[in-house]
């Protein structure tokens, strides 16, 4: 049986989607959460939850160790290296990377060169530039480098000469690091199209409905997503060419997602996730699916092919297949306020109805920290929004009676 390591902030989507596949999973990440651990062979701590960061030393030495082991194929990066390509490169020195190079992962992520190729390509974007605007309305400041959300600022009217810097709310920078941007606001519904590419070309296996939410001066959290959901088919076959487009342009490989803005009449690119994102989770195999959304031995299967052979699947609905519908959702549940869960109460969390990510025993959580996260499926996005709602007002409520 293969192993495979599966390194993420939090890997137990790969883990578990791994496990299901077939692979012996070693799975390493910051929170070693009960469901977490159940799904893989072992588990390795490369971070301390609190910080809510990769810890290169551990993650190093464990990749090392893996190495040492001679039965480990190689290692699949999730969540959490946005802002790190140094260190992808560090462990791919160390076992193979099975996914996009962390060479290929710094140039999409340099906002000049994303943009530049949008440009070029003439594909649809809000308008970006490099420099602060004279009017701050209407504009948000981004980092290419962040991930979930978390770094999006809405510049006011009158920031324009001195923005907010957003990792210190309370300094304003004399100038702004090279990955930083300011991108005009697209209003409309916040969407992505999940792909895997094998350097060349990619498919698009759905598209997915965005939920964000405001946490205070973050306008645009990441807090889950759904799908798959139908578009016009014109918007969906267009969508498909950008995603080849980039998959070349930038040589991506193996599971990724493309974040985009759609108003009902035009769309609107926002950036690439060179990695396997949130919404692999909607893909993995699950009874109800059309038969145009299922992925010849699963979604990591489908990964390693792209990555290693330059296989990709057969084209497929995209997410328009609607002759069976089967829509599946996911949301992180976030503490609103400081608390710390003691093991009773942990393992109450555990029973709640289609809870994942649960915490393995007693945890200190800060206001704002990841708590768990909830899933639903229904028939369509409407029943699946409202079945996540009441999964994370059940959470909400089994927390607050707990001091």
């Amino acid at each position: 049986m293969t192993v495979l390591a599966v390194a993420a902030l939090s890997a137990r989507v790969l883990a578990e989607a791994a496990t299901e596949e077939g692979f012996e999973v070693v799975a390493l990440d910051v929170f070693g959460d009960a469901d977490t651990r159940r799904a893989c062979l072992q588990w390795l701590s490369i971070g301390d939850p609190g910080g809510l960061q990769l810890d290169a030393a551990r993650l190093l030495s464990a990749l090392e160790m893996l190495a040492r082991r001679g039965d480990v194929v190689g290692w699949v990066a999730g969540g959490g290296f946005d802002d790190r390509p140094g260190l992808l490169e560090r462990g791919a020195a160390l076992l193979p990377l099975i996914g996009t190079s962390a060479q290929a992962v710094r140039r999409v992520r340099d906002p000049q060169a994303f943009f530049g190729l949008l440009a070029a390509e003439g594909i649809p974007h809000p308008p970006v530039q490099m420099t602060a605007p004279a009017v701050g309305a209407g504009w948000l400041l981004k980092d290419a480098r962040g991930c979930g959300g978390w770094h999006i600022r809405r510049l006011a009217p009158h920031d324009g000469d001195k923005v907010i810097s957003p990792r210190r709310d309370d300094e304003a920078p004399a100038r702004l690091p090279g990955h930083h941007y300011f991108q005009r606001e697209m209003r409309g519904e916040p969407m992505s199209a999940t792909f895997i590419a094998n350097g060349h070309e990619a498919r698009v296996l759905g598209f997915n409905q965005l939920i964000v939410r405001s946490f205070g001066a973050r306008p645009f959290v990441f807090c889950g997503v759904l799908g798959p959901v139908p578009l016009p088919e014109w918007v969906a076959q267009r969508l498909g060419d950008v995603v080849d487009r980039l998959a070349a342009g930038f040589s991506l490989r193996g599971l990724g997602s493309l974040d985009f803005m759609f108003d009902g009449t035009a769309f609107g690119v926002l950036e690439v996730n060179p990695r396997p994102p949130a919404s692999m989770a909607l893909y993995r195999q699950r009874s109800g699916q059309a038969a145009s959304q299922r992925l010849l031995g699963g979604v990591v299967s489908a990964h390693l092919r792209a990555c290693l052979h330059g296989e990709l699947p057969e084209p497929a609905g995209a997410g328009n297949d609607v002759a069976n519908p089967a829509v599946a959702g996911t949301e992180i549940v976030f503490a609103s306020r400081p608390m710390q869960l003691d093991a009773a109460a942990a393992r109450r969390l555990a029973g709640v109805a289609n809870g994942h990510d649960l915490p393995a025993g007693a945890t200190r959580f800060e206001a704002g920290d990841p708590v768990c996260s909830v899933t639903a499926s229904g028939p369509d996005a409407a029943q699946v929004r409202a079945l996540l709602a009441r999964g994370r007002e059940a959470v909400h409520q089994l927390l607050e009676t707990h001091p």
